[in-house]
């Protein structure tokens, strides 16, 4: 009895060591498959980008976020010279990538949403300016009504044997996708880093962002809006800062792309309407809203409006795209002064006025 007791009871003592240390393990796997923020820099699209996310493997996902943003370049920057998007501005091709027909396709939709305040059409108009990569050119009336009349005329989209085909009416007519590219491509990276199993990140190209999820500890991202600065080589500032997630997050601006000549300095915003660069009280304009592609597209839209323009349009589609959170910062004799929605405010943390 006393050596079965024994023997029990060394099994006993053993299994006790065993589940101990199964427990060091179980703990030790819970340890590893914490949550651990990866944060990534880089440049794309003539900027830099900041992509932070909590990812259980810490995997770093560079390589192949550089390699979706050097594939996306080549279809739809006007920077890059082969790219699809210069080859259909050249007339080398009419031949559309998914990438710009969801460009070309969203843009139209936006530009009869706005009456005309966002259009893709002005590529010559940007570029006349000095605004892209050709040097800014010597306009007077007769070339700017040319550069408007190509920027007016139609554009369709035939599909033709399962391709998406360019139809222009004129063919001087040059698309610009830079007030909604960026956005798109933050979309993509966005998609790109939940098709691998992350639910928590920010994404930032350039200025568009995209929030999803909160952090491990529960708090939200938080993301700061630019204070209107004096030029483009004043300190930035934050005037605001807003807790995201699940959304995007997409400030235009008039007062770092300009050039000044006899006094006078011009935005980088051109008015569709007009073929020339805005010239109103309205410095910044901030949209945020599902996607960034819409988010990007009506923050540009917004800054050919102007400030009264924009509000009235605000309180006309109550229920309508980039309409619901959005925030203006504008001039106000020599003073600045801001303009929120009621669901704006509602995200605001921080306000330094």
């Amino acid at each position: 009895m006393n050596i079965h007791y024994k023997n029990r009871s060394v099994r006993h003592h053993g299994a006790g060591r065993f589940l101990i240390a199964a427990c060091a393990l179980l703990l030790l796997a819970s340890c590893q498959r914490q949550a651990t923020l990866v944060a990534l820099e880089g440049k794309a699209q003539g900027t830099y980008y900041s992509i932070k996310y909590y990812d259980e493997q810490q995997r770093n996902l560079q390589h192949s976020i550089d390699s979706l943003l050097d594939a996306f370049d080549r279809s739809a920057s006007l920077w890059v010279d082969s790219s699809l998007l210069r080859s259909l501005n050249a007339n080398a091709t009419d031949s559309l990538d998914d990438v710009l027909h969801f460009l070309l396709v969203n843009s139209d939709s936006i530009r009869r949403y706005t009456d005309g305040a966002f259009d893709c059409r002005i590529g010559r108009l940007v570029q006349a300016w000095g605004f892209s990569f050709r040097q800014r050119e010597e306009l007077d009336d007769a070339t700017l009504d040319s550069l408007l009349g190509a920027a007016r005329a139609t554009i369709a989209v035939d599909t033709v044997d399962g391709t998406f085909r360019l139809r222009k009416e004129n063919p001087a007519t040059e698309l610009d996708f830079n007030a909604i590219a960026q956005g798109y491509a933050s979309d993509l990276v966005a998609q790109y880093l939940e098709a691998r199993g992350i639910t928590s990140y920010l994404v930032d190209i350039g200025g568009e962002v995209v929030s999803h999820g909160v952090k491990p500890d529960g708090r939200p991202w938080s993301v700061g809006i630019e204070r209107p600065a004096a030029d483009r080589y004043s300190e930035r500032q934050v005037q605001t800062a807003i807790a995201v997630h699940d959304s995007a997050i997409v400030t235009s601006g008039s007062y770092r792309k300009y050039y000044e000549r006899d006094g006078v300095r011009y935005s980088h915003t051109i008015d569709p309407a007009t073929g020339r660069p805005v010239q109103h009280t309205l410095l910044s304009a901030t949209v945020v809203e599902r996607e960034c592609w819409l988010a990007d597209a009506m923050a540009t839209a917004y800054m050919v409006m102007g400030l009264e323009r924009g509000k009235a349009f605000i309180d006309a589609h109550p229920d309508g795209p980039g309409t619901a959170a959005v925030y203006f910062i504008y001039d106000s004799c020599g003073t600045l002064a801001t303009y929120a929605t009621p669901a704006f405010q509602q995200l605001t943390i921080k306000n330094n006025q």
